[in-house]
């Protein structure tokens, strides 16, 4: 078919644009537009169907999908000769993805991305998939032939396309959003283990995680089991998420040349992944890694979480402390090829006494698992190691982590995977969360640097006026925010506030979260919209529930109002967390797999949080660190200098804890902690602490 050289071809109008996903379309033969006006009305006007292509940067199926088709002559003439073409990147406009998305899932019965969508000038959905060959293969029609037919539809069989928007529009808008609920359902305080027990039977009790392949990490759900273990005291949920986060720990999922996680194994057994790595999943999983060092103290716990941070900090961290959204799966047009490792390689660079406890220790061969080449994997204990070889453990791990950052540097040599570097309001929100979490267990403060850094970033250049959020900054700050940036930056100031009570942070928090109310919050159905009220009115207004790879702004947001309400006694903030969980306990107790993030929301409320708060001075605390390494998920905390106590004064969480200046003249510390509205007396020692904790 055609000629697919695409350096010749003059800009269309994507050259304008700041994603970088959209960038790489920008010299494609395809007359695209962005998600605009013009090119919204350009269809109008010349009553031609558009054809929408939705992706994003780090998308394997994406590049091939455009190396095939988009940059074919061919190809481009006939989209550009029957069709009004866009280009959305989901990351910038999840609102767009979220309708189409559904209509695919309703159409196909599948989702993902490419998102290849055929719709009405009025942007009704008439034919929708994922990606298709350009080519016919397999029984399917090719791209060339789906787009000329389809033409040849809207053109002459008018009342057919009309007939099957119709349907779609109406099925849209009765999915608008996702769950069915009874609000009369009471909240019965069993959901939490009937939840667990229930997630349990979805677990893989081989290889860890929930289903077979391809497997998703799904930390809401690793981090639900955690906090009802808390309730419970039952033991064997707690041991799952163990032997699950052991079993990702040594798969080929984590990058144990370079630290952090791929966004999926495409096998059981976490072995070879889909390579491209999400922001957001090294979020939530340097959450879940913190947590389990907090609860265990096993130091390989901690050893994956500063392995997780230093690869955010090496690879993912703007000059201005804001943090990038992935990394790509493909380098030199092959999936994987920055990350694999030939037998022949690791003998020229390794020494002789090294290389074969290394390939012993990471499961290296001379055929390779994977397309002739090794995925690193953890395949001998280090125990395992250091008898067969008479080392001591020590050695053993000294010797391996020299040889990884040797393989790292070598690494960095090669044509590295692109980086989308647009940062997203949601996304950092996420990881400001990881990194407190990490400095909590750690005690390391360039964590908590890193944090404010971030933090900092959002507030200059993310914050519209007012308490208004922008979602997407790309050298310019634009599109207003969706649910997810404000649940998950107010949960990140919530978290940075916990463990740094400065006011700032809480004013803040408070402040987006009335906003989010304002704009977001559906008084009918007591839950939150995707999209605020003054968004762009698209052909629906959706709402989601679920806790996938991504938790939903709903859940996250009524952990957020819970914790609020401690804080400011707002009873707002407290009747719309009940709300919410009440709309939600049935359809969490019947399919906990979709409900992680919001069943750890209901196990707050049920457990009733237990507030403490530590009033200190100067820099170091050491009640402070000692609460901060503790796993007490029902925690509402405060770590608060003295000096800075009076500007808190207002909310009554911080009511009655000064204290008085013969005390304050000798700098000694002190602890509260108050459950159901009573308050122990002054802590002054670590026991004393314990004792009233436990």
């Amino acid at each position: 078919m055609g000629n697919t050289q695409n350096s010749r071809n003059k800009p269309n109008n994507l050259v304008n644009e700041t994603s970088p996903y959209l960038l790489q379309h920008a010299y494609n033969p395809v007359e695209w537009y962005g998600w605009n006006e013009d090119a919204l009305e350009r269809a109008k006007n010349e009553d031609k169907p558009i054809f929408l292509s939705v992706g994003y940067s780090s998308c394997h199926w994406c590049h091939v999908m455009a190396h095939e088709s988009f940059e074919d002559d061919d190809i481009a003439k006939i989209m550009n000769e029957h069709y009004i073409n866009i280009k959305v990147d989901r990351e910038e406009r999840p609102d767009i993805d979220d309708i189409y998305q559904r209509a695919c899932q309703m159409y196909t019965g599948t989702g993902g991305w490419p998102l290849s969508a055929f719709l009405t000038p009025d942007q009704r959905p008439f034919y929708i998939g994922t990606y298709f060959p350009k080519e016919n293969r397999h029984g399917l029609p090719g791209f060339g032939t789906i787009l000329l037919r389809l033409a040849d539809g809207y053109k002459n069989r008018r009342n057919e396309v009309d007939t099957s928007t119709q349907e779609f529009v109406t099925a849209l808008r009765e999915s608008a959003t996702d769950i069915v609920t009874d609000t009369e359902a009471k909240v019965e305080k069993t959901i939490i283990n009937e939840a667990a027990v229930t997630l349990l039977q979805l677990a893989d009790n081989l290889y860890g995680g929930f289903g077979s392949a391809p497997k998703f990490p799904n930390a809401s759900n690793l981090l639900f089991l955690l906090r009802a273990y808390d309730y419970s005291g039952i033991t064997k949920y707690r041991d799952f998420v163990n032997f699950t986060a052991d079993k990702m720990d040594s798969g080929g999922i984590h990058d144990h040349v370079g630290g952090g996680f791929a966004r999926y194994s495409t096998d059981q057994r976490w072995l070879v992944p889909h390579f491209e790595k999400m922001l957001y999943d090294n979020a939530l999983l340097s959450v879940l890694y913190s947590e389990l060092f907090s609860i265990t103290l096993n130091p390989n716990y901690s050893n994956v979480l500063e392995k997780i941070f230093r690869f955010v900090q090496r690879e993912m961290t703007s000059n201005e402390g804001a943090f990038y959204s992935s990394q790509d799966a493909d380098s030199e047009g092959e999936e994987g090829k920055y990350y694999l490792w030939s037998y022949k390689d690791l003998v020229k660079i390794l020494d002789s006494e090294v290389f074969e406890i290394f390939t012993d220790r990471f499961g290296v061969t001379q055929g390779g698992n994977f397309e002739g080449k090794n995925i690193l994997n953890k395949y001998t204990s280090i125990k395992g190691l250091s008898e067969r070889y008479s080392k001591s453990q020590e050695w053993i791990n000294e010797k391996l982590e020299s040889a990884l950052e040797q393989l790292y540097q070598i690494r960095l040599k090669r044509i590295k995977p692109g980086t989308d570097r647009k940062i997203l309001t949601s996304w950092n929100g996420l990881m400001i969360s990881g990194f407190i979490s990490g400095y909590k267990v750690t005690g390391n403060s360039t964590y908590l640097e890193n944090a404010k850094n971030a933090v900092s970033f959002i507030e200059s250049n993310l914050k519209n006026s007012g308490s208004r959020l922008n979602r997407v900054f790309n050298k310019v700050s634009k599109i207003s925010g969706y649910l997810d940036d404000y649940a998950f930056y107010v949960d990140a100031l919530i978290n940075l506030f916990s463990v740094d009570s400065k006011s700032y942070y809480l004013e803040r928090a408070i402040e987006y979260t009335d906003s989010m109310i304002a704009h977001f919050w559906d008084p009918k159905t007591n839950d939150f919209y995707f999209t605020p009220d003054d968004n762009e009115k698209l052909i629906v207004r959706t709402k989601n529930h679920y806790d996938l790879a991504i938790p939903s702004g709903n859940s996250i947001a009524t952990s957020n109002l819970i914790k609020l309400y401690y804080y400011t006694q707002k009873e707002d903030f407290l009747t719309k967390a009940d709300q919410m969980i009440q709309r939600m306990s049935k359809p969490a107790t019947g399919n906990p797999f979709g409900f992680g993030q919001m069943l750890s929301a209901i196990y707050l409320r049920m457990k009733t949080p237990l507030e403490i708060s530590i009033i200190k001075y100067g820099e170091n605390s050491e009640l402070g660190n000692h609460l901060n390494k503790k796993f007490l998920p029902n925690a509402i905390t405060a770590i608060v200098n003295q000096s800075e106590l009076s500007e808190l004064d207002k909310y009554p969480y911080f009511k009655n804890k000064s204290i008085n200046n013969k005390t304050k003249n000798n700098n000694i510390e002190f602890a509260f902690v108050c459950k159901d509205f009573s308050c122990s007396l002054p802590l002054s020692t670590i026991e004393e602490l314990e004792k009233n904790i436990s």
